[in-house]
């Protein structure tokens, strides 16, 4: 693939770069409970500020549906980075047309490498329309776009797409590398093993069905499972489930079946963790409301948490055999300690095979915090920004973002 990286640009020097990243973590009042995307671009943010750019940060936070709203501000964001780069960063809020021209005179007496940080992205109308004035008036604040937001390159947002018409356009460091380790998934030492878990069926199809040929096995957990079962006429109780999404199952699962014996390649659990009370949401008090069940003996009023024992032994058998990893979504509700097992367990396996026996990559912001539990995510390969992205990186699909920078 070719990649347009800000590699190539000669000479920065002066030069008012927009950078686009994704800084859109989880914050409660104000305070950041997890900065992984932020660290992963501080390496793009120093190499332009030691080339002496003037660096407009741009990020969206949350989804504020082109309305200010004060919890989604991103200058608690603004401030965390003007501590970690030690340097002051003028804040510059431009979501309304009137505020456009201060914003500019302020970029023109930036001194070379230093920082400018946008308000949130989402609080102007046009973000999400990717409208083409709104981009215009993005583009006019600088001289080059650089691309590091691999997590939403496949929205059609104005930042990610529209822009580019307007500037010339780059990869990040960062989207560089995104790109480079995930086409190692498409071109994979095998055995291929897919882990799939999480909720959303529908956002996983185009990868399962784009890695189906290539994959030796895709083992499926998590909600993501019930569905499968469903459609293969097990009761799976009060589960959540999408009704919607079985019809998907049937149709991956006739492919499946039409493979012959060992051949097949998507593995259910063979047994799971239930549960008949899920109200408290930190501990379930009483073990006696957990049961490990066969898939054929779920009761109508239990409630799948995880995978079971013999599912886990199941997997590991693949896991410890495959040469190429990609784990995207836990096999249960692993922010309840009780159900968290499979999900680390699973976390641990794959780390362990990863960094030499077998490439290992993982993505999804679920993904990421189960592997944190494990404290073994120094070992994976490639630990990817983008949930979403990488699925539909992943699956084949043409991911606007990268539209005109990557071919």
């Amino acid at each position: 693939m070719n990649i347009k990286s800000v590699k190539q640009i000669k000479d920065l020097q002066g030069q008012a770069v927009f950078l686009r990243v994704d800084f859109n973590v989880p914050m409660k009042k104000g305070k950041i409970l997890e900065d992984f995307k932020i660290r992963q671009s501080l390496e793009d943010i120093d190499y332009l500020l030691e080339r002496g750019a003037k660096v407009i940060i741009a990020t969206h936070l949350g989804s504020p549906k082109g309305k200010a709203v004060k919890d989604l501000s991103t200058k608690p964001l603004a401030s965390l980075l003007g501590k970690v780069i030690k340097k002051k960063i003028n804040f510059l809020d431009v979501t309304k047309a009137k505020d456009l021209p201060a914003a500019r005179k302020v970029v023109a007496q930036m001194k070379p490498a230093s920082v400018a940080f946008l308000e949130n992205l989402r609080f102007a109308p046009g973000e999400q329309k990717n409208d083409l004035k709104w981009a215009k008036n993005l583009a006019s604040l600088a001289d080059i776009y650089i691309n590091n937001a691999f997590a939403v390159s496949h929205r059609a947002d104005a930042s990610v797409a529209a822009i580019k018409k307007f500037l010339p356009g780059y990869a990040g460091l960062l989207l560089e590398q995104e790109i480079v380790n995930l086409n190692k998934i498409l071109r994979p030492r095998k055995p291929l093993v897919v882990v799939m878990g999480g909720a959303k069926i529908e956002t996983k199809i185009a990868l399962m069905k784009n890695l189906f040929k290539s994959a030796s096995q895709i083992l499926i957990g998590g909600a993501l499972a019930n569905n499968f079962l469903a459609a293969q006429g097990y009761n799976v109780g009060k589960s959540l489930m999408d009704q919607g999404s079985i019809a998907v199952a049937k149709s991956l699962l006739r492919r499946n079946r039409s493979l012959l014996g060992s051949r097949r390649k998507i593995v259910l659990p063979p047994d799971v963790v239930t549960s008949t009370k899920l109200e408290d949401h930190h501990k379930i008090k009483n073990n006696n409301l957990i049961h490990i069940r066969k898939i054929d003996a779920i009761g109508s009023d239990e409630i799948i948490c995880d995978i079971g024992p013999e599912a886990i032994g199941l997997f590991a058998r693949y896991v410890k055999k495959a040469q190429t990893i990609i784990w995207n979504g836990p096999m249960g509700l692993f922010e309840i300690p009780n159900f968290r097992q499979g999900t680390v367990i699973m976390a641990r396996l794959i780390a362990s095979r990863a960094s030499g026996r077998a490439y290992g990559v993982i993505g999804g912001g679920e993904t990421i915090e189960a592997l944190n539990l494990s404290k073994m995510a120094q070992y994976m390969d490639w630990v990817s920004t983008g949930g979403g992205a990488m699925l539909s990186y992943l699956g084949g699909e043409k991911l606007p973002g990268l539209k005109g920078i990557a071919k």
